[in-house]
């Protein structure tokens, strides 16, 4: 794979991460009910969107944390290299025109769970800790440092690809929360 600059790439997933915030924080002044709208009944709607992705930062803040801190690689090379692994889980999980529809594990999906604004509150709480945890790693070389995935602890990811898979992860689904609140037209059961 093709070496990036690790500043470079810690820059965008940190800009990438201020503007799903700065989603989140437009949401807390809109109504509950417009948060509980989805475009189609099967669909899920932006609280949906945001607990899916507060339940893998559940996984996901605690481990990369825990790999920053005992980590042996303490300095921060000037390039990141993805591997082909990586780089695909990253970009399958990139939204744009081609951004395919993935089925998640049934204890990651909360479609018709009661949610309510805490959800927005939680995700804002893991977003600001995900900077943290971004700033982070410039001191630590992105290749060499290695973290769980939430799937398997069989695999293990270059740091820098578990940062690019979360914010990603994070980017499509925010991008989801604001197709169903500007789409919908199916309120949720109360």
């Amino acid at each position: 794979m093709k070496a990036r600059s690790s500043r470079e790439l810690i820059d965008k997933l940190i800009d990438r991460t201020q503007s799903n915030l700065e989603v989140a924080r437009e949401m807390l002044a809109l109504p509950v009910d417009t948060l509980h709208l989805r475009p189609r009944p099967e669909a899920w709607n932006a609280l949906e969107c945001l607990e899916h992705l507060n339940r893998y930062a559940e996984y996901y803040n605690p481990e990369i944390r825990r790999r920053l801190e005992s980590t042996k690689h303490r300095t921060q090379t000037e390039s990141f290299t993805s591997t082909r692994l990586g780089n695909y889980f990253a970009a399958g999980m990139k939204p744009g025109p081609q951004t395919k529809k993935i089925s998640t594990f049934k204890s990651m999906n909360p479609h018709q769970d009661d949610l309510g604004v805490e959800v927005v509150h939680t995700f804002i709480k893991y977003q600001e800790d995900m900077l943290e945890l971004l700033e982070a790693a410039r001191s630590v070389d992105l290749t060499r440092t290695k973290t769980g995935i939430s799937i398997t602890n069989l695999i293990k990811l270059r740091l820098g690809d578990t940062l690019r898979v979360v914010v990603y992860h994070n980017w499509r689904h925010v991008a989801q929360a604001q197709a169903a609140m500007a789409q919908s037209t199916t309120p949720i059961a109360s």
